[in-house]
């Protein structure tokens, strides 16, 4: 009896230490997250491209051979983000994430005008403004209005073969994310 007493002690002794030492790690390793990654690669409304050529672990991992990817931050409180690129490709889809990592919006070429990249990423207000006078440029672009004021918009492109790697590779070139 004494015995058992000893192990249930102890274990119950080495469960709160180690529940401890989780606590005083969690804020070292919850800074190190997609969004800090980013950052420390490149200023918001710039792309980083994503998969093997990336040094950071947190953004080399190679997901699909298939497809490159890149990724951008934005602040929607500097305004409406809009996303282009005058390359045509095979397929390509874009998702916005919020800071955590949730995906809030994603979309793809079949839903586009003539299948080109032309996205703006709004807020309800930017909508409301957007929609008492729509500017003749932004006329054909997708819509995609979120609930978030910080995120990342993530632009997947399907390389079908090694003969559609300089098109590909023009696309990502000529990929832009600016704030209007």
């Amino acid at each position: 009896m004494l015995k058992l007493l000893h192990a249930i002690l102890l274990g119950l002794f080495g469960a709160a230490v180690i529940h401890i030492a989780i606590l005083f790690l969690l804020p070292t390793y919850s800074e190190r997250d997609v969004w800090a990654a980013m950052a420390e690669e490149a200023a918001p409304y710039a792309f980083v491209r994503l998969g093997e050529g990336n040094t950071n672990p947190l953004l080399a991992e190679e997901q699909n051979p298939f497809f490159e990817t890149a990724a951008c931050r934005f602040d929607l409180e500097r305004g409406m983000v809009r996303l282009t690129s005058a390359e045509r490709v095979p397929f390509w889809s874009f998702s916005v994430y919020d800071r955590d990592g949730f995906n809030v919006f994603n979309t793809n070429d079949r839903s586009a005008t003539n299948h080109a990249l032309d996205a703006l990423v709004v807020n309800a207000a930017q909508l409301l403004d957007l929609r008492k006078g729509v500017p003749e440029t932004l006329a054909s672009s997708l819509i995609a209005q979120t609930d978030i004021e910080e995120g990342m918009i993530v632009i997947r492109v399907f390389v079908p073969d090694e003969s559609w790697r300089i098109i590909v590779e023009r696309f990502f070139e000529d990929l832009r994310c600016e704030a209007l």
